[in-house]
Formats: C-alpha cells, structure tokens, sequence
C-alpha cells in the first residue's frame, strides 16, 4: 500500500514515541488524522501509540502519555513513524536502530517527526536520501551524517522517507497527506478546523527565529533579526546591522525599542546566549566549543555572560539538567 494514495482501506499507522517528545509534535501527527476522519465521515486513518517498553512516555514537559504497547518492528502495520525530541539518540538504542533496518527492508514507509529524523539517519535508512530535523539542529545533523542530502525545508519527502522539522512542519506534512489521499477540500477543511491558514510548501524554509509581530510592525527590524540569526557564530557590529537594512544606526535602536522592547545590542546578546543555553543543556560539546559557535571566542567570556544572563554557570546548567535526567 502506498501512504499516498488511498484504495479504500485505512492507513494504519504506528506512532513510535520516544521519551522527551513534545506534546505539540504528538498532536501534529494525530490530531489532523482524527480530523480528516471526521470530515469525510470514514476510518481513513488508523494509529497506534507506541513506546520502547510498552510503558507510558515522558513528554518533554514531564506528562506522561499512555501508549497502547511496545513498539515491535517486525508486527510493524502500513506506515511508522518516529517521534521523538530531545536525547533522540540516547533514547532509541541499538535495538531500535536494528529493527528500523528490518523493517526498511519490508518496503514500509518509514517517517521521522522532528527529532525523528536522527533515528532514522543513525539506523542508515536515510542514507542517499533527502531530509531535515529542527533548525537548531540542522547544522550537526548534516556534519554528523554527511550521506544525506539534508535540507532547511519544513519536510522533506523523498520516496518512503518523510522528516519533518518539528510539530508545525508535522501538520503541513500531514496536510499534504490528506490532500493526496483524500483531496484537496478534505485537506482545507481539517486546516480550517484548526485555525490554520498557513499551509506551506515542504521546500519553504524553516526560520531561525520566529519573528512574531516584529515582522508585522517593522520589516526593516525583521531583516535585521533574520541578519542577527544567521550570524551567530561571527556576530556583527550593530552599525553594519543598520547599514545592511539601510538605517543608522541611532533609527534602528528607536525602531528595535519599539518594535521588539529592547536595543539591538541586548536582543543580539540574547540571541546568542539562548543558543548557547541550548547546546549546553542538549549536547556533550566543550564549554570552548559552544563560546565559538556562539561568538564568544572563548569558555571565559561565556561564562561571564551566561552567569549574568541565567544566574548560572554553563557547567552548572548543564550537571542540573544531567541530574534531572538521571532523576
């Protein structure tokens, strides 16, 4: 059976959740499904919630959701899928990653949500293929499996293989299904239940930042934050900044303050300083290695900052988060 095409039968699909996945992206891969049902009135989709053990799962936000068994590769249905989020790799195994390449060799469509996309690269599934995973993690996952044709697109969709990069991804991806199985007014349908008329391409890119309503009220401030977030490890002056989107530098500080409540200068810090956050609490990299990708140049000058900026040093962010984890 074709996860594309409908022939009148349901797609069964099994929902693979890792510990630490986020309840939006397991909303994303369910809720469109129940709804598409609702609209047209029949059982086109089936799921089953899955984990490791057949234990409920930890989300991410400490809720536990119960799940309707262990995930068994070779009782596989019509379509798995991987969901997952942080510690993505800790959390599948080698079991997990040996039953993934059993069954690719049955022919199933195989999809990662989000961080699910590491899973399937670790397993060698992907390999040759096109994908993408979250924008933070873009960059590492394409050093780390340099196989794969990776891409910033929301989703990626290359034969059986479908990643997307995060629960908003997951729902355009899953109205793309809809739509090619049912139609395009089904799939219109279940976008207008849930408020959404955003629908975007799979090759849109996903941002580095969410905007929010400082891309309405300046585009110019819009520009200049797009700048700031491609430029994190190499941070620019903010008189270039303002030269870029053609303002001084006194006219886009008034315009930051308004647009966003801070001065440039402080939003950049920020910035760098949230991504630094992020990889000492998600990753294994040097404190030395994190000062560079974020512009700080060395681990001294990180922990100056981050201290004042959290109240913390960066090793004690990172032992809290180890302790929760452990715990």
């Amino acid at each position: 059976m074709s996860i594309w095409s409908g022939a009148g039968q349901p797609l069964r699909i099994d929902m693979l959740l890792l510990d630490d996945v986020s309840l939006m992206s397991i909303s994303a891969c369910v809720e469109p499904l129940r709804a598409a049902n609702r609209v047209s009135g029949e059982t086109a989709y089936e799921w089953r919630l899955l984990s490791m053990t057949g234990a409920p799962v930890r989300t991410s936000s400490g809720i536990l959701v119960q799940v309707e068994g262990r995930f068994d590769p070779d009782a596989a249905r019509d379509a798995v899928w991987i969901v997952a989020a942080f510690d993505a790799l800790a959390h599948a195994g080698r079991a997990l990653l040996a039953g993934l390449r059993r069954l690719d060799r049955r022919g199933l469509p195989i999809w990662g949500v989000e961080s699910g996309g590491w899973v399937l690269a670790a397993a060698g599934v992907l390999d040759g293929h096109g994908a993408t995973v979250h924008w933070e993690d873009l960059e590492e996952f394409a050093a780390r499996f340099p196989r794969l044709a990776v891409k910033a697109d929301r989703f990626v969709v290359d034969g059986r293989y479908a990643t997307a990069g995060g629960a908003s991804p997951m729902l355009d991806l899953n109205l793309e299904l809809i739509r090619r199985r049912q139609g395009v007014a089904v799939a219109l349908e279940v976008a207008r239940i849930f408020a959404y008329d955003q629908v975007r391409a799979p090759d849109h890119p996903q941002p580095q930042r969410a905007l929010g309503p400082a891309a309405l009220r300046d585009p110019r401030v819009a520009a200049c934050l797009n700048l700031m977030a491609g430029a994190i490890e190499t941070p620019l002056p903010i008189p270039v900044l303002a030269r870029h989107v053609g303002l001084s530098t006194r006219m886009l500080e008034k315009l930051f303050l308004r647009a966003v409540g801070d001065s440039p200068r402080a939003f950049y810090l920020d910035l760098r300083l949230n991504g630094a956050r992020r990889l000492v609490v998600d990753t294994a990299k040097s404190m030395t290695e994190i000062a560079v990708m974020t512009g700080f140049g060395s681990g001294s000058a990180l922990t100056r900052a981050f201290r004042a900026r959290f109240g913390q040093t960066p090793r004690a962010a990172r032992e809290m988060r180890l302790g929760r984890i452990d715990g």
